[in-house]
């Protein structure tokens, strides 16, 4: 499995080192000596016109943030990751040849999926969870998380998107999530949740190909592509006029291993059918498969 880490904002490997007046000047960094960069890059020469992206991968708090006052308990609950929803981007992408982004660091400390103008872009209460470590902070030390940690990871997608570019080429753009089965203390029925908007080039036949499966599938359930809260799909894809979707899947379904497999399984198969259709590589309303 190959993998880039990502360091500061701009990079996809170690950062230059800064002079000591550069040094002195630059706020601390949050990530420390060893721990992984603020995003990583799997698959980077896959072959796929295709970018798989996983906005909440991880639970990772840096250690600088002293888990943000949370336990353990706490940090393995949805509100700090979407639970198995980076195992199915990774064999997404190893199945089907393509490159892929995922965040290093969890949702808590700055959400990838929110604009930073959004109020839930970084939380002091998620899902009733008392966030010690997100409680009175200041705008600058939000825009520092965001420098830090959001920035990063959506310039590498951003150069991702470009490289396809450099070759000609109109990438189709994959977004994973996970959602939790009970909410609000009513049990969601959906095995997967299709969530788009104006483009159905690939969400409609995705769903018909999982249902045809019997996958109980929810076309914009439990959430709706409509929504603003979907930043990186509008950033990066739609409003590019790109083939894109964003795939949510029950978080019990996919939080063991075998889970993981069969679930990836499925997607990756009904993706493998949608993806060799060559007519869909254009610009939405655009002429030709070129940018």
């Amino acid at each position: 499995m190959t993998w880039i880490s990502g360091s500061q904002p701009g990079a996809e490997g170690a950062a230059d080192q800064p002079s000591a007046t550069e040094a002195a000047a630059r706020p601390i960094s949050l990530i420390g000596p060893g721990e992984p960069g603020p995003f990583r890059v799997l698959n980077p020469q896959g072959k796929a016109r295709l970018l798989v992206v996983c906005d909440h991968a991880s639970r990772r708090v840096p250690a600088a943030l002293n888990n943000l006052g949370l336990d353990e308990l706490a940090l393995g609950r949805h509100i700090a990751s979407d639970i198995g929803a980076g195992n199915v981007a990774e064999q997404l992408a190893l199945r089907l040849d393509a490159p892929a982004v995922l965040a290093e660091y969890s949702r808590l400390v700055v959400d990838c999926n929110r604009g930073l103008n959004d109020p839930t872009s970084i939380l002091a209460v998620s899902d009733g969870e008392f966030i010690p470590g997100n409680q009175g902070l200041s705008e600058e030390e939000k825009a520092e998380r965001a420098r830090q940690f959001f920035a990063p990871y959506h310039d590498a997608i951003h150069r991702r998107l470009e490289s396809f570019e450099r070759r000609g080429i109109v990438p189709a753009f994959v977004a994973v999530h996970s959602f939790t089965p009970i909410f609000k203390q009513v049990r969601r029925p959906w095995q997967i949740g299709i969530l788009w908007d104006k483009d159905p080039r690939i969400p409609v036949p995705l769903i018909d190909l999982l249902r045809a499966e019997g996958v109980t599938v929810g076309d914009n359930e439990p959430y709706s592509g409509k929504a603003p809260a979907d930043h990186t799909v509008d950033h990066h894809a739609e409003g590019g006029g790109l083939p894109h979707v964003s795939i949510e899947i029950r978080q019990d379904l996919i939080d063991h291993p075998d889970g993981v497999s069969r679930w990836a399984g499925l997607i990756g198969d009904a993706l493998e059918t949608i993806l060799a259709d060559d007519g869909l590589y254009r610009k939405q309303g655009g002429e030709g498969d070129g940018l």
